[in-house]
């Protein structure tokens, strides 16, 4: 079955949405008489009235609201697949999804030296841990922590830590011994986002007859590691992202027994993003300075 009349759909979508052929004349440029007739064009072709007209306003019949709702739909999709499209070719800016922490502690210091490199392109970075399945066209990039298995999406990790406790220097004197023994007592710091952590640590450990859930919670790990800067606990960092606080002495690992975190972070995209010269390029820059030595 042929498509319906691309002029006669917009006609009634226009006039649908505003309620009245006047306004939906003056939006699409054209006169009410021919926004009638690509109407009457369009109840012909599905063989169903579309509006009840009255004397002088117009009303949606039960089957025009719905059919608005499917071409409001197809309008909104349209418009934004062209602009999208139209954008490709010559991409002014890229858009990266990241969690806070990773955006913070870890992005952030590397668009530096992006930004000492090209002006090529700007890059808009949200910290969103939106789905992706749901939301692949609001984004260029996202990184993720996990296995790298997301389905439709192609993934490149871009950086492994382990888990090290971590806490302010003024709290060292609470670990005599160094060990994992002088967690009994110690106030847990816990990131929301990765509330299983101290659990998983401890039971690696071997300090099972601890609980791992108790403690103070926050919404992010960003949040968690400043509060342990600030003496109020001990955190479980991933090592990677506290690397700054401990090289600048913030933060200071007071038992050295770390274990692996169990996944990765990656840099997770669709296929037809690389499509785009300068979407290509910003990956090869990232992946390349993901892998370089830090300095110092």
């Amino acid at each position: 079955m042929n498509l319906p009349p691309l002029n006669a759909l917009r006609s009634f979508e226009a006039a649908a949405r505003l309620s009245s052929f006047s306004a939906a004349a003056n939006e699409l440029n054209v006169t009410p008489g021919a926004i009638s007739r690509q109407i009457a064009k369009l109840e012909d072709y599905l063989g169903v009235m579309l509006f009840h007209r009255g004397t002088r306003e117009v009303t949606l019949t039960a089957t025009g609201t719905e059919y608005l709702a499917t071409a409001s739909t197809l309008f909104t999709t349209l418009h934004r697949e062209t602009a999208r499209i139209r954008k490709s070719g010559e991409r002014s800016s890229l858009t990266i999804w990241s969690s806070m922490t990773v955006a913070m502690r870890w992005l952030v210091p590397l668009l530096t030296d992006y930004y000492a490199r090209t002006r090529d392109i700007d890059v808009e970075l949200t910290t969103s841990l939106r789905p992706l399945a749901e939301n692949a066209r609001e984004f260029d990039f996202a990184i993720r922590y996990g296995q790298g298995d997301w389905p439709g999406f192609r993934s490149d990790m871009v950086m492994e830590s382990d888990l090290v406790p971590v806490c302010a220097p003024s709290l060292l004197d609470r670990f005599p011994n160094r060990s994992v023994e002088d967690l009994r007592g110690q106030t847990l710091l816990h990131s929301q986002v990765r509330i299983g952590d101290w659990q998983t640590y401890l039971t690696a450990v071997g300090m099972l007859d601890v609980d791992g859930s108790r403690g103070v919670k926050f919404e992010s790990s960003a949040i968690a590691y400043q509060a342990a800067a600030n003496g109020l606990g001990i955190a479980l960092g991933q090592r990677r992202l506290v690397q700054e606080d401990l090289d600048a002495g913030r933060l200071v690992i007071p038992i050295d027994l770390a274990i692996p975190a169990g996944g990765a972070f990656y840099l997770i995209y669709l296929p037809e993003t690389l499509r785009d010269r300068r979407a290509a390029d910003f990956r090869k820059w990232l992946l390349q300075a993901a892998t370089a030595p830090a300095a110092g």
